[in-house]
């Protein structure tokens, strides 16, 4: 389809042409196409290039029992964090994650005045560059570009596309790579010792330790819902960070409700998860405490603090920035050390990265990490890690407007 403003150049040959002739054409095509894409159609075609891969949206075809031609058997691949259940399970014991479920979030940290002076650095460095939509144009580009191949990405997804796996992926086209794919144990009473498969990635970028881990997943399916929970219990995962809503169509909805959240109570597979309390704040936060306990084990429950945004559109960014980062300030007083954060939407890469893009980068500037500033380089590390993390041109210039009124607020109260 022709945009008016494109005249007698075909969208196709122009992307050609851009590959053809270096920075200079890309450069002034992709400027022109993202300054459009806020208001045009240059937005659908923004978009349909920002996800030709990775859709994860209604047009990616959800997988329904079909095989698929890549699928080859292999053996389990060990995940980066592997250990992270044995590690985590004495740490968190004193930590109250419920404490975090109140209306009002809890304060930002004090800052230091080694922080306060990184923050204003890079208040200012980002205010600069948001001021040049050219600019932001150019990096979502350079994103774009530095994709990888399709014959590339499946070749690192091969556990993914086992027969044995396939019909465990909400969408075709968004997978996790072997090497960075959760992997998940056997139960000791199983005959199927399988390849502990689940559609979810650990992704971060910065010190070990220092930062928050990350698990991305797909939101879960009906028939994924026990791996989702031994997932949670097995990793001692202290958060669920939810960027959708709930929807109980099997076939069409973006995520159906894994913890029967009306009921209070259910079971999965041998853990049984409970609703203790449920919160809504003025920002639409749904915010849950629930404990998981499994069957005939002498460990006492498991905590878990569940935070629901079922606000934010898919493909989209929300109006404002404030709901997204009453969630990180919550999470500021969470331990990097206690356990990896899972955070899904529906394919657990749009909405998910812009999350996890924005919370990474706020801990690093605090950390005085001057690699923070590269918004580029941080997402196309997590993109290395999970396919297609950061989505939309409207996510990446979301990303920049969190962090800078964040930064603005953190900056602010700490002068108070």
């Amino acid at each position: 389809m022709l945009h008016p403003s494109i005249g007698a150049f075909n969208i196709v040959e122009i992307e050609i042409e851009m590959s053809r002739q270096g920075n200079k054409l890309q450069t002034a095509a992709i400027n022109f196409l993202f300054i459009r894409s806020l208001s045009s159609e240059a937005t659908r075609y923004l978009q349909s290039t920002a996800t030709s891969f990775t859709t994860g949206n209604s047009a990616s075809r959800r997988i329904s029992g079909r095989r698929s031609a890549m699928a080859s058997p292999s053996p389990s691949t060990p995940s980066p964090s592997s250990a992270a259940s044995a590690s985590t399970a004495v740490s968190r014991g004193a930590f109250d994650f419920c404490g975090l479920a109140t209306v009002t979030p809890p304060p930002p940290p004090k800052l230091s005045p080694e922080q306060l002076k990184q923050c204003t650095e890079a208040l200012s460095f980002f205010k600069k560059k948001v001021k040049n939509t050219g600019t932001i144009a150019q990096e979502f580009s350079r994103l774009q570009v530095m994709r990888s191949p399709k014959n590339d990405t499946m070749r690192r997804c091969i556990v993914a596309l086992d027969d044995a796996n396939i019909n465990k992926n909400r969408y075709i086209d968004v997978l996790p790579y072997d090497d960075t794919r959760v992997v998940l144990n056997a139960p000791s009473d199983s005959k199927d010792q399988g390849n502990g498969y689940i559609n979810a990635s650990f992704v971060t970028v910065g010190p070990t330790g220092k930062v928050s881990q990350f698990i991305a997943t797909q939101g879960p399916l009906p028939e994924t819902f026990d791996d989702f929970w031994q997932m949670i219990y097995q990793y001692r995962c202290p958060v669920i960070v939810m960027l959708t809503h709930f929807d109980n169509a099997k076939m069409a909805g973006k995520c159906a409700d894994y913890f029967k959240s009306e009921k209070g109570q259910g079971q999965f597979g041998n853990i049984n998860v409970i609703t203790k309390s449920t919160v809504v704040t003025t920002s639409s936060l749904v915010l849950r405490c629930l404990e998981l306990q499994q069957n005939n084990a002498s460990e006492p429950p498991v905590p878990v603090l569940h935070i629901e945004y079922p606000d934010w559109p898919d493909h989209g960014v929300p109006r404002s920035t404030v709901a997204v980062r009453e969630i990180l300030r919550r999470l500021y007083h969470v331990p990097s050390d206690v356990g990896p954060i899972v955070v899904h939407c529906s394919a657990g890469i749009g909405r998910t990265g812009t999350y996890c893009a924005v919370h990474n980068t706020i801990q690093r500037i605090l950390l005085s990490d001057t690699s923070s500033l590269d918004l580029v380089k941080t997402i196309s590390d997590f993109r290395f890690q999970r396919i297609g993390m950061v989505q939309t041109p409207d996510q990446f210039l979301f990303c920049y407007q969190a962090i800078i009124d964040e930064l603005e607020e953190l900056s602010v109260r700490s002068n108070q």
